[in-house]
């Protein structure tokens, strides 16, 4: 087969995505806290893009006479006075109007430094080593132990075993355990516990409390205590069940994780994206732009552009490159902000029941749905629809949990997310003493007219992290 070079021409369609839509779609998936920081790093690096404020409003005043006024002590002094004047003369007249110049009163108290007033919550890791400097224990075992504190996680656990903490101390291994336990003796109870079952054991010897039947059933059956099974533990201890159950009460108390009160993780409060509200009206969409700068073009930099003598070749495509990337962003921020007022326009027209009654009435909704609506593509309103939030008179919700797969019952479809609404609330009222199977809950959802099967009960159940009834059952 002989090898030949020819041109061939040919028609293809392909989806070509330009720098501008690449930059669109970026800017369209973004949460509100991403965009505020790309934002204003475009405005750090973009010569041509400036923040608007608004101009405060200035009131007018009728000006009877604008020629100041001159104070006799405020006069200027002749040029003799001037070369006469002597500094000791200067600071005697400052003082004798009566103010106090600080810095000559000889009995003047120096005022606390504001770094002292600046709180610092304490960290696990300070309090463990401030008990390790007041402990009596060998220098030896007291290093060791700093290396066991610098190995316990934010819930009190230790995380290194003790081949490696002999590793990494260079100690032997009965100096490893001696500095485990010393660490083990510290506030809070159960610190330094490597898990649970040694964590519990470690504060009921706080309690006083070791060798009793809590101690027994924490060593020996903590997946019974986990599925409730307090008939089969009694039998086993040959105990009466009023004493399973204060023993159960007790394990209850104790703190599964004992460092929780040392925390110092920060909480991330939700930014709502869109805001609505109920007005006399109607309903009113805003879209949040709290924390947002407002962008537009610097005159100055496009006034210099035009001067072409003034620049250099390089200087001109220079600024030709940055005009476009600012007016791209500038219109890439409003073609996102309109998508996401048309899809939540579209959200509140398809979920008007639920903005008027709550949860429960909540309708049947996919993306292709809102997509129709307003002539976009599903793949658009998918990339509105993610990690954005909805601030209405119920509370703050999630794009995504207006959409929902449709259960049939007698009177229609029911949303998903409505029946699990109903399955928490059924839980919610039921006899902590009696709890309700899943096939009973399902009876309850049919005398509704919602008809399911008891594993979709279950599975939803799950989905709601709500344990099985077994494990529902409190004992008087």
């Amino acid at each position: 087969m002989a090898l030949e070079s020819r041109l061939d021409l040919r028609l293809a369609q392909k989806l070509i995505l330009t720098p501008q839509l690449q930059q669109a779609i970026k800017l369209l998936q973004m949460p509100q806290l991403e965009l505020a920081q790309t934002l204003n790093n475009e405005l750090i690096e973009n010569p041509f893009l400036e923040e608007e404020f608004e101009e405060p409003e200035v009131e007018e005043h009728t000006v009877e006479d604008t020629t100041p006024s001159i104070a006799a002590d405020d006069a200027e002094m002749p040029l003799e006075g001037l070369m006469n004047f002597s500094v000791d003369e200067y600071f005697e007249e400052r003082s004798s109007d009566g103010r106090d110049l600080g810095y000559f009163t000889p009995d003047i108290e120096e005022q606390p430094s504001y770094e002292l007033f600046c709180s610092k919550k304490p960290n696990l890791y300070d309090h463990l080593l401030w008990q390790l400097r007041l402990s009596t224990a060998d220098d030896g075992i007291r290093k060791v132990a700093e290396a066991v504190i610098g190995n316990i996680d934010e819930d009190g656990y230790l995380r290194a075993t003790d081949e490696e903490l002999v590793s990494v101390t260079g100690a032997d291994i009965d100096t490893v355990r001696s500095a485990i336990a010393l660490v083990q003796g510290f506030d809070p109870p159960g610190v330094g516990a490597r898990d649970l079952k040694e964590c519990l054991l470690l504060q009921l010897k706080v309690l006083n409390l070791s060798g009793t039947l809590v101690e027994k059933i924490i060593i020996n059956n903590m997946e019974d205590l986990q599925k409730k099974k307090y008939s089969s533990i009694a039998k086993q201890y040959n105990s009466p069940m009023d004493d399973i159950i204060a023993a159960v009460k007790i394990i209850e108390g104790l703190d599964p994780r004992p460092a929780t009160g040392f925390s110092n993780v920060e909480t991330n409060y939700i930014v709502p994206d869109v805001f609505i509200s109920k007005t006399e009206e109607g309903y009113q969409i805003i879209l949040n732009e709290d924390g947002l700068p407002r962008l537009r073009l610097n005159s100055s930099y496009r006034k210099l552009l035009l001067r072409k003598e003034s620049l250099t070749k390089e200087e001109r495509e220079f600024l030709k490159e940055k005009l476009r990337l600012a007016t791209e962003l500038i219109k890439s921020l409003d073609q996102r902000n309109r998508t996401i007022y048309k899809v939540s326009e579209s959200i509140l027209k398809f979920q008007k029941e639920f903005f008027d009654m709550g949860v429960q009435s909540l309708r049947p909704l996919n993306l292709r749905d809102v997509a129709s609506d307003i002539n976009m593509h599903e793949s658009t309103v998918s990339r509105v629809t993610s990690n954005k939030f909805l601030a209405c008179n119920h509370g703050v919700f999630s794009f995504r949990f207006f959409f929902s797969s449709a259960i049939q019952s007698e009177t229609g479809e029911v949303s998903s997310t409505s029946v699990k609404d109903i399955i928490k609330k059924i839980v919610s009222e039921e006899d902590p003493q009696r709890p309700l199977s899943d096939q009973m809950i399902a009876d309850r959802l049919k005398n509704q007219n919602i008809t399911i099967a008891r594993r979709t009960v279950a599975k939803y159940r799950e989905e709601l992290k709500i344990p099985p009834q077994n494990q529902r059952k409190i004992y008087e």
